[in-house]
């Protein structure tokens, strides 16, 4: 997990497009945004979602960077919007997890 978190941390896209999805991210529903993006059925622990969805992120941005006509802003967007999601996420989770100090 700490690998997921490591690589969204040096993750580097264009500002604006952060900022939005930062904004997005606060409304983050993981059982709306998830089915739309990975498709519906039962929905994938957060670690594995982030995965699908690094990868589906990193297909956008390639498409993006090379023009491509089938690139779509708002999907880009709906992706960073759920990345960041699932990343809160997990960390919350990790949190709960960590031993109380003593």
């Amino acid at each position: 997990m700490q690998d997921l978190l490591t690589m969204m941390t040096t993750l580097r896209r264009p500002r604006l497009l952060i900022r939005a999805a930062r904004h997005g991210a606060q409304d983050y529903r993981r059982d709306r945004h998830l089915q739309r993006l990975l498709g519906y059925g039962r929905l994938p622990r957060s670690g594995e979602a982030l995965m699908r969805l690094v990868e589906i992120e990193a297909q956008q941005n390639e498409r993006r960077q090379t023009g491509d006509a089938s690139y779509s802003l708002l999907r880009h967007l709906d992706v960073l919007i759920a990345m960041m999601g699932e990343v809160r996420l997990l960390k919350a989770g990790h949190a709960d997890r960590q031993p109380e100090p003593t």
